[in-house]
């Protein structure tokens, strides 16, 4: 695991065409992003991502997805879940590089300050509990369960390309 502190004013652009520096997009609350390959094998993460949204929607956080792809992908693989949480598009991989990832999925959480809280690459459930405790102690909020009968077995992921 290699994950690192992101550049501050590095560009995100959302689903929606709404472009900021990550510095801004992290203003007034921590990021917790659930990071997902650009491929349709990734739509059951999208549903883990949703559960964790359910309880961390409402906290300190700015709750997203990001897809390395175009928005056209972000929509096609995220379906309905786009509408409902904020959606990154990372056409250029910038986000993804410049955080270090080096496998996807991933679950990542951002101070304020855009420093790097703590991140998992892959699909452990036990690690992305323990990314999701982290979270609920920074937030003080209550900790979601991230897994559920019918997700994906554990499995490294997708390498980032």
């Amino acid at each position: 695991m290699m994950a690192k502190n992101p550049d501050p004013e590095l560009k995100l652009t959302t689903s929606r065409g709404v472009t900021r520096t990550l510095d801004d997009w992290s203003t007034m609350f921590h990021l917790c992003a659930v990071v997902l390959p650009a491929r349709t094998e990734a739509a059951p993460f999208v549903r883990i991502g949703l559960r964790l949204f359910a309880v961390f929607g409402d906290a300190d956080c700015r709750f997203a997805f990001v897809v390395p792809g175009p928005d056209t992908v972000a929509k096609r693989l995220l379906g309905d879940a786009e509408s409902k949480v904020t959606t990154f598009a990372d056409p250029d991989l910038e986000f993804v590089k410049s955080l270090g990832l080096e496998r996807l999925p991933a679950f990542v959480l951002l101070r304020q300050d855009t420093t790097l809280v703590t991140a998992t690459e892959g699909w452990d459930p036990r690690d992305w509990q323990r990314v999701a405790r982290e979270t609920g102690k920074l937030l003080a909020w209550t900790v979601p369960e991230v897994a559920a009968e019918g997700d994906p077995p554990p499995f490294p992921g997708w390498p980032v390309l």
